[in-house]
């Protein structure tokens, strides 16, 4: 059982639109999914005694370094996804951190930018014989040139950006007309490279890590896609992802994952370790993977600082895992402030 955190000082760090209202008891549920990590959050932290800080980032760290010079927080919770509208440049805010010396929860600089790095990150697994499904990626101001080494059908998306932007069910194609058009749509609606792969058709897993050293990994959480599947493909669309609605009408959920056949449990716990190890990961992530029907396991991506929502599926596997939430927040706090950045190593 985790030790109670002292009264903490504790500044979190959050994009500039999404500083949350004291209270969302007014708001519908649409309203409030926007902010609702960030009051969940906040409003955790000061239900266990903290003294609480909330701190908007746009494009300027200047009020940030106000705050830890001025006030002197014993920790920054990090709940920041970008920097600037970059979505690679939060690993920056978090090297500025640790410039300052300052203790903040969450991943490391190094395991953010190989993370995000979503061709960079398969490359590396490649080379550790983690099974990753066949890849390309195509650059913005070169001209696609397809390997043959690629099997239909292939599946298209930007290699930077997260929150399945860009992702849709025309993201599989069949043939190179097709891929063509993909890539370029990518190219253009998202201004980032295209990374392809081959579509792995089977089951979307989840499983989260935790810690820095000792690692603790919660149970096996799958996305299921309803009736969605009986006449689409299951892939992790931007509806699938956040549309309520859609949700609701084709009965999408996610939860723990059953009848997984014999032996994949051990074998997803063990490869969880492996990539977070492999991209130098720190305080808490969640690794995507799929699984076809024999039960051979493909990783997908490594989402270090996952969705730290109270009812989002992070939350919710350690729920399930007997880590409520309360519990969770005390140990990320507890992880932020024990990491052995440079700057603690004598």
């Amino acid at each position: 059982m985790d030790r109670p955190v002292k009264k903490l000082r504790i500044l979190v760090l959050v994009h500039e639109t999404l500083v949350p209202p004291e209270d969302i008891s007014h708001l519908t549920d649409q309203q409030a999914d926007e902010f609702r990590t960030e009051f969940d959050v906040i409003t955790t932290l000061r239900e266990l005694g903290h003294e609480v800080r909330p701190l908007g980032i746009g494009d300027s760290l200047r009020e940030l370094r106000l705050h830890i010079t001025r006030w002197q927080p014993h920790v920054c919770f990090n709940l920041l996804e970008e920097f600037g509208g970059i979505v690679t440049y939060d690993q920056h805010v978090v090297a500025y951190l640790e410039l300052m010396r300052q203790p903040y929860t969450g991943c490391n600089p190094r395991g953010l930018m190989l993370s995000r790095d979503k061709v960079l990150s398969k490359q590396l697994l490649a080379y550790h014989r983690i099974p990753t499904p066949q890849f390309a990626v195509f650059r913005r101001d070169r001209k696609p040139i397809i390997p043959r080494r690629l099997k239909y059908p292939l599946f298209v998306k930007s290699a930077t950006e997260d929150a399945s932007l860009g992702i849709a069910q025309a993201s599989v194609v069949e043939d190179q007309v097709r891929l063509l058009e993909r890539i370029q749509f990518i190219h253009e609606q998202t201004h980032s490279d295209a990374l392809v792969e081959e579509f792995i058709d089977g089951r979307e897993v989840y499983i989260g890590v935790i810690g820095n050293e000792r690692l603790t990994t919660l149970a096996p959480w799958e996305l299921s896609f309803g009736s969605l599947s009986e006449t689409a493909l299951g892939i992790a669309t931007r509806k699938v992802k956040w549309d309520r609605a859609y949700q609701e009408r084709h009965g999408i959920v996610t939860g723990p994952a059953k009848n997984l056949p014999e032996g994949v449990e051990a074998r997803l716990d063990r490869m969880a370790r492996r990539i977070y190890r492999a991209l130098h990961l720190s305080g808490y992530a969640r690794m995507d993977l799929r699984m076809r029907a024999d039960g051979s396991l493909f990783f997908l991506e490594a989402n270090a600082n996952p969705n730290l929502e109270e009812l989002e599926d992070f939350g919710r596997a350690a729920a399930h895992a007997g880590i409520e939430y309360p519990q969770l927040l005390q140990r990320i706090l507890r992880l932020g402030m024990s990491y052995q950045a440079e700057w603690r190593i004598p």
